[in-house]
């Protein structure tokens, strides 16, 4: 996404634009979720995940061939829908396999670190392709994406995956009722919290680095890809060192960090200069610290979810994140599009201090199995 807004917004299109154009991915996400906890159980997590996977190679192969700007909303919206089927079969497995929170917390955050090498390798490839002398076919860099679709369609069909049996239909809304708790709602809540200062950084950092900081396009999209190998670190880190602390204190301390790394960084900007050089290289650290928050607080909730739940239980955490996403990319292409880029790393500030305290309201209340 922000390689897309990246190279979009220099083909003119304006960043109100852009900032929906998020909204067809994640609202598809939300919509999806629920429905797909049906069809996950009745075709079973291992051809749900091939199928999503054929979908967006075919998706994949098509975008390089087609220019109009309605494409990318049609691209992302079925992208989105297939990442929905995808993430709720994969922390089904998590889950039908572990149950210790801390072990689960470990593998997740293994699962979350593949995820951010993911994202070095993709914006590193395509930050290449947009400084070379042939930046007009960066978009032919998403067939590499069908490739990688295809070798996974593959190792899927060969791998021997052990699946839940599938279960009869229920009344969704019956279900989710056992989900009102108020332990549950305010995990939901720091879901939508985190996802929304994620998507800060992810999507928008690229173009507040070549619109603010005035660097060019390969070295903005690079922005991305060095928050992701921080991010890479900081669950490799948290999957090799959770079990001898306690999640809650863990995560708190994380807070903190990126708490203090926020304000040096508020502190730099007002009282030396607002678009210090030195931004440019710690935005990405706080990734670092960021990136631990999301596994470890899933670990946490999912451990008290029955097995039976846990891919309704993933619907939601799916949902809420989409949600939290959608809404900090509007916000965010406000601040683009108003030309209020000085208030970037203030706005992220705030953002994350809303976070700590509906954190710290989830773990006092959370003790209780859903």
């Amino acid at each position: 996404m922000g390689l897309v807004i990246l190279q979009l917004a220099e083909a003119k299109i304006t960043y109100s634009e852009l900032g929906f154009l998020e909204s067809f991915k994640d609202l598809p996400i939300a919509f999806i979720s629920l429905f797909a906890v049906s069809f996950i159980n009745k075709t079973g997590t291992k051809k749900a995940l091939i199928l999503a996977l054929i979908i967006v190679g075919f998706c994949s192969c098509l975008l390089p061939f087609i220019a109009d700007f309605w494409f990318y909303k049609v691209w992302f919206a079925i992208i989105g829908a297939c990442f929905a089927i995808g993430k709720i079969c994969v922390f089904g497995i998590i889950r039908n396999n572990i149950s210790d929170e801390k072990s689960l917390a470990k593998t997740m955050s293994n699962v979350e670190a593949s995820f951010m090498i993911g994202i070095f390798v993709v914006n590193t490839g395509f930050g290449w392709v947009i400084s070379s002398q042939y930046a007009e076919f960066w978009k032919f860099g998403f067939l590499m994406i069908a490739v990688l679709s295809a070798v996974t369609i593959f190792l899927l069909v060969k791998a021997d995956i052990s699946e839940s049996k599938p279960l009869e239909n229920k009344n969704i809304i019956s279900e989710l009722s056992g989900f009102t708790k108020p332990a549950v709602l305010l995990f939901l809540a720091v879901i939508f919290s985190i996802v929304f200062v994620e998507q800060g950084f992810n999507s928008w950092l690229p173009s507040f680095y070549k619109n603010h900081l005035k660097v060019n396009s390969f070295f903005a999209l690079q922005a991305t890809s060095f928050l992701a190998l921080f991010s890479y670190a900081g669950r490799t880190i948290t999957a090799n060192v959770i079990r001898r602390f306690p999640l809650h204190g863990y995560y708190i301390s994380c807070m903190s960090f990126i708490v203090t790394l926020l304000i040096i960084i508020v502190g730099i900007q007002y009282f030396e200069s607002e678009d210090s050089r030195l931004i440019l290289f710690l935005f990405p650290v706080i990734g670092l610290f960021l990136s631990p928050l999301y596994p470890v607080i899933n670990s946490k909730m999912i451990a008290q979810v029955d097995k039976d739940k846990i891919n309704l239980f993933t619907s939601l955490i799916v949902i809420f994140s989409s949600l939290g996403s959608s809404v900090s990319s509007i916000i965010m292409a406000i601040l683009f599009e108003k030309q209020l880029l000085h208030l970037y790393p203030l706005y992220i500030l705030s953002s994350v201090i809303l976070l700590f305290v509906i954190s710290l309201i989830y773990f006092n209340v959370s003790k209780k199995k859903i």
